[in-house]
């Protein structure tokens, strides 16, 4: 099968910064280009027009229309115009696009096939975030769900959240995003350190991180040699005007405790698994998420988590089984929890055990890969 995504992001040097979507997307045309299927990445938002190949996956760089007012519509009939062209030339049997701020909401192809996977849309994360959403990112969303000829959701609880925002009743196939477990194989060569507590991923508000202070507060009054590790690029804060969530986040630490943090900022992908592996506990108390890949990152890697209980963390972590699950905003029990695997070693190691095994059994990226071609040939024509 030839399969194209589009999308706003993709993580290659050509194609700018890429986030979460972009990560999984990756993920995927990886097993299924492994599979021997044939992947094509249409990147919109782009400097350039510019096609090139990336380890057997081709890339398709997409410039915008520069028009005052009509960027927005005119962009979208070029991607429709090249899905058509791709379709009719035999080069893709079908197309999918994120529900990122509706990109596919005026893309109307002749005859290929295009559906929809939800990794969480404006309307979604403004909803779980507590924040406004621009009326047009609504509009452009909605329109493109109703309009898609399949839906794919990462979890249940985005495509109940996402039907119910949207007063829709779509029949959401739910096809969690996965990774590659002999990418994150745990390192044996590594020394585990004992008191290290891992965050890793983007500083914001909505991942958590203005109450991860707060929790680290609690956990230091009882374990001194606790230590704090925040690895990831930082962002500005919606709701402040904050050019920075590290320098909001720094008052809120006691002077004591925040003697034992350290933020070193982005790093490089092969120095996050380095972390990861040295790391005792990896926190990630987010409000916002559809299905979150850093989790099942750590997972693999064997390491005890201690996340978040909101909507779609039970349908990746079975709470005292893979790891601890807890509301972000109880901060007693989020510490109390991150003692617990620190101080218990058992514990610590059977929860790291069983999250890789159900990354094997679950999250594992040719499982994926397998279960999105089972549901896009529901729309391919033979």
């Amino acid at each position: 099968m030839k399969i194209a995504f589009l999308t706003p992001e993709y993580p290659h040097s050509r194609t700018g910064n890429s986030g979460g979507i972009g990560t999984s997307i990756k993920n995927l045309a990886e097993s299924l280009t492994d599979l021997g299927h044939t992947v094509r990445i249409l990147v919109y938002c782009q400097k350039e027009d510019a096609v090139f190949d990336a380890s057997g996956i081709t890339i398709q760089l997409i410039k915008n229309i520069k028009i005052k007012g009509l960027s927005w519509f005119f962009t979208r009939k070029k991607i429709q115009s090249i899905i058509d062209d791709l379709y009719y030339s035999e080069a893709i049997d079908i197309v999918e696009a994120p529900d990122w701020t509706g990109i596919s909401s005026f893309i109307q192809p002749k005859k290929c096939p295009l559906v929809i996977r939800l990794n969480g849309s404006d309307t979604y994360f403004c909803h779980l975030d507590n924040r406004p959403v621009k009326w047009i990112n609504k509009f452009h969303e909605k329109r493109a769900l109703k309009k898609a000829d399949g839906h794919i959701s990462v979890s249940q609880f985005t495509a109940d959240k996402t039907n119910e925002l949207f007063g829709l009743q779509i029949p959401f196939a739910v096809i969690p995003n996965g990774i590659n477990p002999e990418n994150f194989k745990p390192d044996n060569t590594i020394q585990k350190e004992s008191n290290t507590i891992l965050y890793f991923g983007t500083l914001i508000r909505k991942k958590g991180l203005l109450e991860l202070p707060l929790i680290f507060n609690r956990v230091f009054l009882k374990n001194p040699k606790a230590q704090l590790l925040l690895v990831g690029r930082d962002s500005a804060d919606i709701l402040t005007g904050s050019s920075s969530t590290w320098e909001l986040m720094q008052p809120l630490f006691t002077p004591e405790a925040l003697r034992n943090v350290s933020y070193l900022g982005g790093v490089p992908y092969e120095e996050v698994r380095a972390h990861i592996a040295k790391a005792s506990v990896c926190v990630f108390p987010t409000f916002a998420e559809a299905l979150p890949v850093s989790w099942l990152e750590a997972m693999a890697m064997q390491k005890a988590i201690v996340a978040s209980n909101i909507g779609w963390g039970p349908e990746v972590i079975t709470t005292q089984k893979e790891g601890t699950l807890v509301h972000p905003k109880d901060h007693e029990e989020y510490a109390n929890a991150i003692l617990d695997v620190l101080d218990n070693e058992i514990q610590n190691t059977t929860f790291g055990i069983n999250a890789a095994q159900k990354i094997q059994n679950v999250f594992a990226n040719r499982l994926i890969a397998e279960q999105s071609i089972t549901f896009y040939k529901k729309y391919v024509k033979k």
